[in-house]
């Protein structure tokens, strides 16, 4: 028997875990703890907050390892509680973007401090001690080889879905002017200011006097101040008119937003799967991508892909999918086609198939650490 521990809360790593629970005929452990987590990023070791952790943290593992069953951590950070488990577990890796700032890779989040530092080595560390892999694409599945040492027969690559019940074009309007949308955090790895460079460049044209460019969702945690960075690029290009933010808006209105915009970009420098891809291409919106990590992977064939370094690229990528209807039209087609090849359904048949071949090893005694 194996039991999901699904995190709640709006982040993409709950929503995963959300959508895989509602899917799944297994035994569920719903927990907030994650939402802690990432609520204590860049906090002090020895701030109340962090102090309260510890306590939180240690009842959690003792929770866990009362459970009489394999365990399925649903996100790579849970990999902290892995680590002190005495239980078999079975994790979701999304993506490695933390292990690259803890390693000085760059910044593509935040510089973690001590506290960050300590925590991200052991969710690394659970991560390598789990007794089977989920990485959600080829992309990520690849970082876990090159940067952990996992042996590829321990990871087993499962996308993510799309609710196409949800996720499908609708008439219904919020904006009464022509916009493109981003939708994601402002994290440094999501590249917006070279988007918002890009967007200035077509602001250049008269043709272009009315477009907006609509940024949908927070901008990130409290490690960092974001947002302030964000309006700061804003107020130097003169366009904090022509910008609008949103931050966390309902589903319901988020299609509504996919099904309305001239199109959706998503420019980043790094993602390990890059859903807010596959839920515009279901609502019937053209798509523009960057040709790096996970998002060719996950576009295929049906989006338009930049150098995500390359400001006038982006620019001239915009202003042809906003000119050219046949080529507009073409993306919504192949983006629909695309956006049909996944679905929660399907990622719910093969995490069981992962979760039988585990069992099985385990039966026959065939648990092996997942490392060189």
């Amino acid at each position: 028997m194996i039991t999901l521990i699904a995190t709640t809360g709006r982040g993409s790593l709950d929503i995963y875990a959300q959508k895989l629970a509602e899917h799944l005929d297994v035994p569920k452990l719903y927990t907030d703890i994650y939402h802690k987590v990432a609520e204590l990023f860049n906090v002090p070791f020895l701030s109340p907050d962090a102090v309260r952790a510890c306590w939180q943290d240690w009842h959690f593992v003792r929770m866990l390892n009362k459970l009489d069953s394999i365990v399925h951590l649903s996100n790579h950070h849970l990999g902290r509680y892995g680590f002190f488990l005495k239980v078999p577990y079975i994790i979701t890796v999304h993506d490695l973007i933390r292990y690259f700032d803890l390693k000085g890779y760059g910044i593509f989040i935040h510089h973690p401090n001590l506290r960050d530092r300590f925590y991200l080595s052991l969710d690394y560390k659970g991560v390598k001690k789990a007794t089977r892999i989920i990485a959600v694409s080829q992309t990520t599945k690849h970082d876990l080889v090159k940067h952990l040492g996992i042996l590829e027969e321990h990871i087993s690559v499962v996308y993510e879905g799309v609710d196409h019940q949800l996720f499908k074009p609708t008439s219904r309007r919020l904006l009464d002017y022509p916009y493109i949308l981003f939708v994601g955090s402002e994290h440094p790895r999501k590249n917006l200011v070279r988007l918002l460079k890009a967007f200035f460049k077509l602001k250049s044209e008269r043709r272009f006097k009315d477009l907006k460019l609509v940024k949908v969702g927070k901008a990130g945690g409290r490690e960092a101040e974001f947002r302030r960075h964000t309006l700061q690029v804003i107020n130097e290009l003169n366009i904090p008119q022509d910008v609008v933010f949103t931050d966390y808006v309902s589903e319901g209105d988020l299609v509504a937003y996919y099904s309305g915009a001239g199109c959706f970009i998503l420019p980043s420098l790094y993602e390990g799967f890059g859903l807010p891809v596959l839920e515009a291409m279901a609502c019937g919106c053209p798509v523009i991508v960057s040709n790096r990590a996970s998002l060719p992977e996950v576009a295929g064939e049906a989006a338009i892909k930049v150098d995500p370094c390359d400001t006038y690229g982006i620019a001239g990528a915009l202003r042809q999918v906003l000119t050219d209807g046949n080529l507009k039209q073409e993306l919504i087609l192949k983006g629909l086609e695309r956006a049909r090849q996944f679905s929660w359904q399907k990622v719910a048949r093969q995490t069981i198939e992962v979760y039988d071949s585990v069992e099985k090893a385990m039966a026959n005694n065939c648990y092996k650490a997942g490392t060189n």
